[in-house]
């Protein structure tokens, strides 16, 4: 764990960076997009830094000047993720951090996704630090910040904001479901997975933008915290709904996303797996979306489940016929995680389950999205028929 922020930086004049921070913004002209920093102690590139991994790989919401964790200070964080730079470096604390970016960053985003979703000591003392500074604080866990009277009172007395992403709304407002998910008249495609932190959130990602890329009016529905930090316009964080709301939640998002966009296709993020009993979600998620057909994401090399060394992870075939069975839907495709496989590793096990499944299978983020693309024109031919003719 990094060291306490108020001996980390106890040389800084919190007057004096704020006052230059917002100098520098005058002199430099106000920018669009708010700037971020995202802390991942220990954890970037890994499982659980699944949140800070998502907003580095896409954040149109924020322009991430750097991630926090020591054990990889110094290197790239577009390096660490996809052996490809972007530019955003990885700092060794959050003093690092700002001095890096110039000045006091609009946010400080909290990147970690543990699994029992509750802050440190040590972590809560960071964030009352960057409050301190003039940071707004956004909070993807399930221990809500701002029922925390110490958490409240700084907020009111700096001036600073803090988002509780996965806040659920008030238990009057919150929807059952009805079936009227059955009356959306475009194809539904969930992307669902083998495991928890799998991967489903970028495949999802990477097949929407693949299709409006085509030239398809696209809908993406984000069910966890991470699309809700990227900026999914249409969200509902699952895990954090009473299960008897989930499935009508997301039905009634779907519905309004439907009448409001007329979208050609609806993409819907998967969470957990169907079969993992810890994420029951994602069942709610498959009865409330009611989907057309699915996209399964898989890692060939992990061995047991994610934070359940006693569970070994199900095999592929196990896991399409309990979507068939659970909720009379077809998989269309097959996509990889391909953590702890080299390309040649990729290419084989893509030419096995092909094979075996009889399936499209692709990994969504090394090979070209248009195996994506053809995943989804395979099953909804009409789509392929929707995009203009283009002229040689």
């Amino acid at each position: 764990m990094s060291t306490l922020p108020f001996t980390e930086i106890d040389t800084l004049d919190v007057q004096l960076v704020r006052r230059f921070s917002k100098l520098h913004i005058l002199q430099s002209g106000l920018e669009p997009i708010p700037t971020a920093i995202v802390y991942c102690e220990a954890n970037f590139g890994e499982i659980d830094g699944k949140t800070a991994n998502g907003l580095v790989r896409h954040s149109p919401s924020f322009r991430i000047l750097s991630v926090i964790d020591s054990e990889k200070s110094g290197l790239d964080a577009g390096y660490v993720l996809d052996g490809e730079y972007n530019g955003i470096p990885v700092c060794a604390s959050l003093k690092d951090s700002i001095e890096k970016a110039g000045g006091i960053p609009d946010y400080f985003i909290f990147g970690l996704a543990p699994s029992n979703g509750v802050y440190s000591e040590s972590e809560k003392s960071l964030i009352l630090y960057a409050m301190r500074l003039g940071m707004n604080i956004v909070n993807g866990l399930h221990e809500f910040l701002n029922d925390d009277p110490v958490f409240s009172s700084a907020s009111d007395t700096l001036d600073v904001t803090i988002f509780d992403i996965r806040k659920p709304h008030a238990q009057n407002d919150l929807q059952t479901f009805s079936g009227i998910i059955h009356q959306v008249g475009c194809p539904r495609i969930l992307v669902a997975g083998t495991d928890c932190a799998i991967g489903k959130r970028t495949t999802a990602t990477v097949l929407a933008n693949a299709l409006r890329e085509r030239g398809l009016n696209v809908v993406l529905i984000a069910t966890g915290q991470t699309g809700v930090m990227q900026g999914a316009r249409y969200a509902v964080v699952m895990d954090a709904v009473p299960s008897q709301f989930c499935a009508g939640e997301l039905e009634s998002l779907i519905v309004g996303a439907y009448e409001t966009e007329q979208p050609d296709v609806i993409i819907i993020e998967g969470q957990g797996a169907l079969s993992h009993p810890a994420f029951t979600t994602s069942a709610a998620i498959l009865r409330g979306c009611a989907p057309h057909g699915v996209i399964l994401q898989h890692a060939p090399k992990r061995l047991h489940r994610t934070d359940f060394e006693n569970m070994p992870m199900p095999s592929v075939r196990s896991e399409i016929d309990l979507i068939n069975g659970f909720g009379n839907v077809p998989v269309l495709g097959i996509t990889l995680n391909h953590e702890g496989m080299s390309s040649h590793d990729i290419a084989e096990t893509v030419k096995e389950y092909n094979k075996e499944f009889e399936l499209p299978v692709t990994d969504a983020l090394s090979l070209p999205a248009e195996r994506l693309c053809q995943m989804v024109f395979n099953t909804f031919p009409a789509l392929n028929k929707q995009l203009p003719s283009i002229t040689p």
